[in-house]
């Protein structure tokens, strides 16, 4: 097939539609890539429950052999037990999956060894140049002796080891409705919650790439509706929604009330400092402020970053920080190769409601302290001008800051907002936050505004 690359190759993974955009043919040639560019002898594949996922990630497996590296296939598996295996078994590692998007997509996240990001910075833009010169040359030279191709299941060690990270033998008994939208939190929640004190509720376990039910992302308040339904005629206590590679999880409490990221980041940065006696905690520019007010209450110290998973992991690698969090629901920890794991991030929210009497939206109330608007996105021809009319309106103001590490965050004593371009489309993100109601809807239809003009 002829592929473009530029429209496959993202910013930190491998994304597309099959078979318009990819297929097994090209599949092949990154994992021939792949071997090449990080040097490896052995790697690690996994993949989803998408129709299109055993094929592609098995051509990966054969690209990879044939240059040498010897495989080892777990095949399905969430993102996150993909990062356990090449931390665990200090190997590069490729997890075939499109996350939440459409059934039609498929994509590859890759790693090195000890589940450290493969993005454009490192390595990816190299492996996405030998794939180019390969598909004008003809295929590559393989040099070396092809490598094996073995099967191993990882299941059960992984749940053995995030169950090793929080201790959730001695809570209380708890009801849980678990929604895993058809993805792989269907195939993860059995083995990992089994012989824990829950009564686990189960909606839309059956892995179905094709997603019959709602799309696996939780983080869209329609795809949550189902979930917030069964939590209230359960009379559960709380509810968990996964998204479909089930590296991100989303809470609702016993009303069916969602529990904002930022509140669940607080929650587990607090614990975390407690296990380890403080450090440090990473939180992108869009968290709540509760968050670093919390880290710094709890003897921690409180780092903010851009938004995305490339600058959280190599932030928590260079100050060796214990936990990080993002309020797109991605929870990262030191005690699992710097990666995230929201399952490892739903163990602690149980952990913690189960370890005292009050309900769930009790204990969060002490970790949500704000009101904000969620992000809003706006279509505009030209985000470098709306931007800077954005900034144009609040410099100089009494009270007023501003920062552009990663778009423009303005704040005052009583309300922040960002404002950053999307990468891929000609939007504008919104968040803002507010001590009240009021003043939030006041800062939020300001900024509005000017960005719509």
């Amino acid at each position: 097939m002829t592929a473009d690359l530029s429209q496959l190759v993202k910013a930190y993974d491998v994304r597309g539609v099959v078979p318009d955009q990819w297929d097994e043919s090209l599949a092949e040639l990154f994992g021939a890539a792949f071997v090449q560019v990080t040097g490896a002898d052995a790697v690690v594949i996994g993949h989803d429950m998408r129709p299109s996922s055993p094929g592609l990630s098995g051509a990966f497996a054969r690209g990879a052999a044939s240059c040498g590296a010897d495989v080892t296939e777990i095949g399905l598996c969430s993102t996150d037990q993909l990062y356990y295996a090449s931390g665990a078994f200090g190997l590069p590692g490729a997890m075939f999956t499109a996350s939440h998007n459409p059934a039609q997509y498929n994509g590859i996240k890759m790693c090195r060894a000890g589940a450290a990001p493969v993005g454009q910075d490192t390595g990816l833009a190299e492996i996405r140049q030998l794939v180019e010169s390969w598909l004008d040359s003809g295929a590559p030279a393989r040099d070396a002796a092809p490598g094996t191709i073995t099967r191993r299941d990882t299941l059960e060690d992984y749940a053995a080891y995030l169950r090793s990270l929080v201790d959730l033998t001695s809570i209380r008994p708890l009801k849980v409705v678990v929604d895993a939208g058809n993805g792989m939190g269907g195939h993860t929640v059995p083995t990992v919650f089994a012989g824990l004190p829950l009564d686990v509720v189960p909606m839309y376990f059956e892995l179905d790439g094709t997603f019959p039910n709602h799309e696996a992302n939780p983080l869209d308040p329609a795809n949550i509706v189902d979930l917030q339904a069964r939590v209230r005629a359960e009379g559960a206590d709380l509810g968990i929604a996964f998204d479909g590679d089930a590296d991100r999880c989303f809470v609702v409490d016993e009303h069916g009330d969602p529990v904002s990221p930022s509140a669940v980041t607080a929650l587990v940065a607090s614990r975390e400092l407690a296990k380890h006696g403080g450090g440090t905690v990473i939180h992108n520019l869009i968290t709540s402020w509760s968050v670093p007010e919390v880290v710094r209450e709890q003897g921690g110290t409180p780092v903010r970053t851009r938004v995305g998973h490339s600058f959280i992991k190599a932030e928590m690698a260079r100050s060796g920080a214990i936990f990080g969090g993002e309020h797109s629901a991605h929870y990262y920890f030191r005690d699992f190769w710097n990666a995230d794991t929201g399952m490892l991030a739903a163990l602690h929210v149980l952990a913690a409601l189960g370890g005292q009497d009050g309900p769930l939206s009790r204990l969060v109330a002490e970790y949500d302290r704000y009101v904000g608007s969620g992000e809003i996105n706006s279509t505009v021809e030209d985000q470098a001008a709306r931007l800077a009319a954005v900034k144009a309106a609040y410099a100089g103001g009494e009270g007023i800051r501003l920062d552009e590490l990663d778009g423009l965050t303005v704040s005052a004593d009583d309300w922040w907002f960002n404002v950053r371009p999307s990468n891929t489309e000609p939007l504008l993100r919104l968040n803002a936050e507010a001590r009240d109601e009021a003043t939030m809807t006041k800062v939020r239809d300001e900024v509005l505004g000017i960005i719509r003009g």
